[in-house]
């Protein structure tokens, strides 16, 4: 409810201590309401919508590039570049071209481009509020077994992954990303590979024998072969388990993990407010974004629980009995890591300031050559 023209008032339904947070994400942005309705599908065009950040959308050509001017009606200071280009590059080898060329003047790199550009002066890391993980679809053998689920998850060293990768990810056997409230390092399960065998011929399969075909499902992405072969490779040799891979286009895999889930499949999730409850509530029953198919009503509980309490230390440990049950009891996911930014930005670039939680603040920055 607007109760000035500068204040709003906003009733809950339910207690959520991280609202203040969540007023940093996209979807509280004021919206011109008669603008909307004038346009309808087509309000987000240049010279129909209307925002009130530094810069004004210029020009839109999909799947191509986005041009950014100078909001002259800006409320704040006055911005130190007047225009900006925003290409969309599928192909991460052809982004690297137009930097190295000086078509682009900021670029982001993968993981397996690091190496060789990390004593470059231009580079930049900086640790994401970002997890990636492996989920299991519980409702199908064997891995409906929980047995079998620790079993995967002790099996696997998670620095092995990190150090194929070498992009400054953060090896992780828990959910909550390092560098957020409610991070804790000692839960989750450690690699183990002795008590993975032993969980998994406590569930029947002694040595891997007997043991059935289990697809590990991804989307098609140079990185996620590599860590999927690298899980494959750690799984045949802790618990002498063969798993085939399966790699989807990106349409095909979301449809996929919709209506028919694999036995295990990967995913990763960023931070949309800086809040543990981000990250939680992913797997509550009542998540869209719980592909797993698990549900556990304490589990549920804590999570409410933990969205409307104010007292920091009671929270944290409510956070803290969460991820045990998530990382260590039923795991119906494996967190793998928690990954990096890794951006290439001309020194003539002033101002830029990335941060953990990969929103790109162009407002300070100036162009100096």
């Amino acid at each position: 409810k607007a109760k000035s023209g500068k204040v709003l008032e906003v009733t809950l339904k339910k207690p959520a201590v991280y609202f203040p947070s969540l007023t940093t994400f996209m979807v509280t942005f004021p919206l011109r309401k008669d603008i909307v309705e004038k346009y309808k599908d087509r309000w987000t065009d240049p010279g129909n919508i209307v925002t009130n950040g530094p810069f004004k959308l210029w020009k839109w050509e999909h799947e191509y590039k986005l041009e950014l001017t100078a909001n002259k009606d800006y409320y704040g200071e006055k911005v130190k570049i007047d225009w900006i280009k925003m290409y969309v590059v599928g192909e991460n080898n052809t982004a690297l071209t137009l930097y190295e060329t000086g078509d682009l003047d900021m670029v982001s790199i993968p993981p397996l481009a690091v190496n060789y550009y990390k004593k470059s002066k231009e580079y930049i890391n900086t640790p994401q509020l970002r997890g990636y993980y492996y989920g299991f679809n519980i409702r199908k053998k064997p891995v409906d077994d929980m047995r079998v689920r620790r079993a995967f998850s002790m099996a696997i060293d998670r620095k092995r992954i990190t150090d194929v990768l070498k992009g400054g990810e953060i090896p992780a056997s828990s959910w909550i990303p390092k560098g957020m409230f409610g991070y804790n390092e000692n839960i989750g399960l450690k690699f183990n590979p002795e008590e993975a065998r032993r969980l998994l011929a406590e569930a029947g399969y002694s040595s891997g024998k007997g043991f059935p075909e289990v697809n590990i499902t991804f989307n098609t992405d140079a990185e996620n072969k590599l860590i999927a072969e690298n899980v494959q490779s750690q799984l045949k040799e802790n618990l002498n388990i063969n798993v085939k891979l399966d790699n989807q286009e990106w349409k095909v895999y979301l449809k996929t993990l919709k209506t028919k889930p694999p036995e295990i499949f990967r995913l990763g999730w960023g931070a949309d407010y800086p809040d543990p409850d981000n990250f939680m509530n992913l797997f509550t029953s009542s998540s869209g974004n719980n592909n797993t198919d698990w549900v556990n009503p304490e589990y549920d509980r804590l999570i409410a629980m933990g969205a409307g309490t104010k007292d920091r230390a009671l929270r944290l440990k409510i956070y803290d009995d969460a991820q045990k049950i998530l990382c260590e009891e039923d795991v119906p996911i494996m967190p793998l890591f928690v990954a990096s930014q890794n951006l290439l930005v001309k020194k003539y670039i002033k101002g830029f300031k990335p941060n953990a939680m990969d929103i790109l603040y162009l407002k300070k920055v100036a162009v100096e050559k």
